[in-house]
Order: C-alpha cells, then sequence, then structure tokens
C-alpha cells in the first residue's frame, strides 16, 4: 500500500493525472485500471478517474500481486546480449514474432522471455517483459525489453523524447545516387493496400531516415541507417519509395527481380535484408548511456560474401 498527500496545487486536476506525477513508475493507463477497479482511494474511499480533487486529500494505492501472464513460458532459441535486473537486450532471430497475436499464440519473443528471465517483477499487473519496441517478423537484431514497470515507462520516454540511437544495415536492390542522404516525410497507412505504409500521405505523422551507402555491389549496396522515429515498416517504406526496396521485401520489393549477383544473394538471405545493428538508450534507473551491437546473422553475412564475390 503506498500513500501520499495530494498537493495543494493539484486542486482541480483529475485523479489520475495526480497519481501518474505521484507514482511515475506507471503508466497512466495501468493507473486508471487501478483505480477503475478499486486499488485507488481517496480519503479512504473508492473513487472515479474523472474525480478533481481540491488538495489535501489523502491519497491511498494498493497495487495487487502482478498475476500469471496469459502467454506461457517456452523453451526457445534466445541470444542475449545484456541483462541486468532492470532489462534485457536481445538480439532477436529472423522468422520470430515479437508478441503473441493472431496466428502467432506461441513460439514469440515473449513465450522465449518468459522462460529465459527469471526476475520479472510484472508489466501491467502480470507477471511479464515489458515490451518497449518491436521488430518485424524478419528483421534480425537488437531489441531492448523492460522487467519491470519503472523501466518500461523509463523506457518508453526515451523513446519517445527520441534519446535513444537506433543504427540497421540494409541489403538494397541497386544503389542510391547519393551517398547519403536523409527521408523526411509524413507518414501513414497505404490507401489501398492496408496491408502497407507509406510516405506519399497528405496527413499523417512525421517519420524521418538518415541513411549512408557503406558499399556498392553489381546491383546492390549495403546501407547504414539511422532512425529518428520508429514508424511501423519506416527503412522498408522510405528506401522502397526512394527507388531501392530490401533484398528479399516480398510486401515493399515484391516487383523488383534481381539477376546475377544481387539475385544470388536475395536466395542467400531468404528474407527482408534488415538487421537492427546497433542501439544505444539512456539506462532507466541511472541514466547512463547504454550501447550494445548484434553480430550479423549468418543469413546476412552469406549474402554480403555473395555480393563480395567470395
Amino acid at each position: 500500500m503506498r500513500e501520499h498527500l495530494a498537493p495543494p496545487e493539484a486542486r482541480g486536476e483529475r485523479l489520475d493525472q495526480v497519481l501518474a506525477r505521484l507514482f511515475p513508475e506507471f503508466t497512466r493507463s495501468r493507473l486508471q485500471g487501478l483505480i477503475e477497479s478499486g486499488h485507488a482511494q481517496v480519503d479512504g474511499k473508492p473513487a472515479k478517474v474523472s474525480l478533481r480533487l481540491k488538495g489535501g486529500e489523502r491519497l491511498t494505492l494498493v497495487v495487487p500481486a502482478p498475476t500469471p501472464a496469459l502467454p506461457v513460458a517456452e523453451e526457445l532459441p534466445l541470444a542475449v546480449l545484456r541483462e541486468d535486473k532492470d532489462l534485457v537486450v536481445v538480439d532477436k532471430a529472423a522468422g520470430m514474432v515479437v508478441h503473441p497475436g493472431a496466428g502467432h499464440a506461441s513460439g514469440t519473443l515473449v513465450n522465449a522471455l518468459l522462460h529465459r528471465v527469471k526476475d520479472l517483477s510484472g508489466v501491467g499487473g502480470e507477471l511479464r517483459p515489458g515490451i518497449v519496441h518491436r521488430l518485424d517478423k524478419d528483421t534480425t537484431g537488437c531489441l531492448v525489453v523492460a522487467k519491470h514497470e519503472a523501466a518500461l515507462v523509463a523506457l518508453q520516454k526515451a523513446f519517445k523524447t527520441r534519446t535513444v540511437e537506433k543504427t540497421y544495415l540494409a541489403l538494397v536492390h541497386g544503389s542510391p545516387k547519393a551517398a547519403e542522404g536523409r527521408i523526411e516525410t509524413l507518414y501513414g497507412r497505404h490507401p489501398v493496400h492496408r496491408q502497407r505504409f507509406t510516405g506519399k500521405v497528405k496527413e499523417g505523422k512525421p517519420a524521418i531516415t538518415v541513411y549512408r551507402v557503406l558499399e556498392s555491389f553489381e546491383g546492390a549496396a549495403l546501407v547504414e541507417v539511422d532512425l529518428l522515429t520508429g514508424r511501423t515498416h519506416q527503412i522498408r517504406v522510405h528506401l522502397a519509395e526512394l527507388g531501392h526496396p530490401l533484398l528479399g521485401d516480398a510486401l515493399y520489393g515484391a516487383g523488383r527481380k534481381s539477376k546475377g549477383q544481387a539475385g544470388a544473394a536475395q536466395e542467400a538471405v531468404g528474407r527482408q535484408a534488415l538487421h537492427a545493428w546497433k542501439l544505444s538508450f539512456p539506462h532507466p534507473r541511472t541514466g547512463k548511456g547504454v550501447r550494445v551491437e548484434a553480430p550479423l546473422p549468418p543469413d546476412f553475412t552469406a549474402a554480403l560474401q555473395v555480393l563480395r564475390g567470395r
């Protein structure tokens, strides 16, 4: 049980807004759920989320013990790049979905983490890992996961305020004319193909991608990409709309056929050639910078060897 007196400046504010400031280790949605389930009291009585405070009230928050997570723990291959009591950074494998959902009830990263991580403190009232960000099923590399709610809130804030640095490696069709560039667009779901996204919209969220060509080959290039925003499929979309879709990207590069070394490299990688190479972020407890790097997976390395003629 946790108690606080509502400060005088809370006068006229909603209960959930005040609790969010007093208990920053919880998300707003988590606090709203606790209020609605009767676990938050004002002067000893249950209250509604929308209650306007006067200041000086005794606010009590009771946080029930976390319940077992619905996804089951599964012993699955999982490469861990860094782990401490607050977080774990994994090197996600190709073909692994991050979170259970329609068509993926098992075999996900969450299932693997529930088996691998033994000191979860609970997120959202469940004993489950806190997914801070996601990678597409066939994208490999660095992904950070929170072990408890306070770490999740801090990491989500870091991603939202862009204090996180995300660097990817991609193999693309052709080679961009400019050795480096910045792609900045509005971003949203495609108006016709609803499974796809596009940077060619009149209204949407901002999306910024910075790229550098590291090596050019016959019909392909190795590109380093920094994501300044984290929209779904952002790298795949921006590079495809630049005219250089990822090798093996069936959704955004299906009409692009490769021959010679590029075609052989695409067969070697067998998926969209995208790897979350480096990840830097402030540690959720200490604020000190954390830098993690995921080695290139074998299929990506094999594709590079083909392009380099080895």
